[in-house]
């Protein structure tokens, strides 16, 4: 195994984004039954267009920079 699938549900508050992290998954098929089987609970079923799904290399840093902490822009 190379990949990983990341399951996510992200929901539009207008001003913000509310991200739900629903798992991780081996395969396409897996990652896709979750999917289903999520999409049928309170919420997730009234915008089932908002999932998304990430493919993750193994064994690779995903955040390559570094950060600053402070006050935000303007």
């Amino acid at each position: 195994m190379t990949h990983v699938y990341l399951l996510w549900h992200i929901h539009d508050l207008g001003d913000e984004e509310d991200w739900k992290f629903i798992g991780v998954y081996s395969s396409p098929d897996a990652v896709n039954a979750a999917r289903q089987r999520v999409a049928k609970l309170p919420g997730f079923r009234d915008t089932p267009e908002q999932f998304r799904v990430e493919e993750v290399g193994l064994d690779e840093d995903q955040w390559t920079e570094g950060f600053v902490t402070g006050p935000g822009p303007g």
